[in-house]
């Protein structure tokens, strides 16, 4: 008995399994497709899946928005470095070519002119007066006569007011007097008479240097010019110039109320715009 009881109880299991098959629990789940591809990492405050649907865009509209006014501020500066070197190129080549035109000209007035310096000498010198005053003062008044030489064809010449001649002795000044105002045509020859005179302190010293000097018979005399002329070329009268001159005479004596010889004369005369 127990053993047919025991059959039907093997059969009823059999059975069983049949109909509901038992579920192995330490089998391996059913494989699925992965949530997270493969290389990605999980983060310890969000979760696979979280990361994975993160729009990409968000890093390029950031990256958009943070090089923009760079690229703007960029864009301006080369912008202004061109327009500065464009406005320092145009200055140049007008500087530079108004250079060329005023060379130019320069050089046509040159070959048609041809200008020369004007020629001078100092024919002769006199002393009317030279004496020591009560008040130790030293009074001079001297005369001289100049030549004036315009070897230019086709320049005339101004002197104009406020012209000046003066003698000086070891960069004493003696006397000085004023060049007058007269108009010198082309190829000319002017004699001019100018009056000078002076009077200076310390004249006994001064007297005293200028006897000893003439002992020896030569006298070192400084005739220093200072004159303002106007070129006239043609029909155009050019602006103020001036015309300075200095004169290194040796004269044999300071006598007065007679013919003094220059025994030597050193004459240079140069142009001051």
């Amino acid at each position: 008995m127990q053993n047919k009881g025991h059959k039907k109880l093997q059969q009823v299991m059999i059975e069983s399994q049949r109909i509901h098959p038992s579920v192995d629990m330490e089998a391996a789940p059913p494989p699925t497709s992965p949530l997270v591809p493969q290389g990605s990492s999980v983060s310890e405050k969000g979760s696979p899946l979280h990361h994975q649907h993160q729009p990409p865009v968000t890093s390029t509209v950031s990256r958009a928005t943070v090089t923009e006014p760079a690229t703007n501020t960029a864009t301006t500066r080369k912008t202004a470095r061109s327009c500065l070197c464009k406005c320092l190129c145009w200055t140049i080549s007008l500087i530079l070519l108004i250079l060329v035109i005023i060379a130019a000209i320069a050089g046509i007035l040159y070959l048609v002119f041809q200008p020369k310096i004007p020629k001078y000498s100092v024919d002769s010198l006199r002393i009317s007066d030279l004496r020591l005053n009560y008040d130790m003062t030293l009074y001079a008044k001297f005369d001289v006569k100049i030549t004036a030489n315009n070897p230019n064809k086709k320049i005339g010449i101004y002197y104009e007011k406020g012209g000046k001649l003066s003698v000086w002795y070891t960069d004493t000044l003696l006397c000085a007097g004023t060049i007058p105002k007269f108009y010198q045509g082309h190829r000319n020859i002017t004699k001019l008479d100018v009056s000078l005179s002076g009077q200076r302190q310390y004249g006994s010293t001064l007297m005293s240097a200028l006897q000893e000097q003439q002992q020896t018979g030569r006298i070192p005399l400084d005739l220093k010019v200072s004159a303002p002329i106007a070129v006239k070329l043609g029909r155009l009268k050019l602006k103020k110039v001036k015309i300075l001159g200095d004169c290194l005479l040796v004269v044999d004596s300071l006598t007065t109320n007679s013919l003094i010889s220059i025994k030597a004369s050193n004459c240079k005369f140069r142009l001051k715009l």
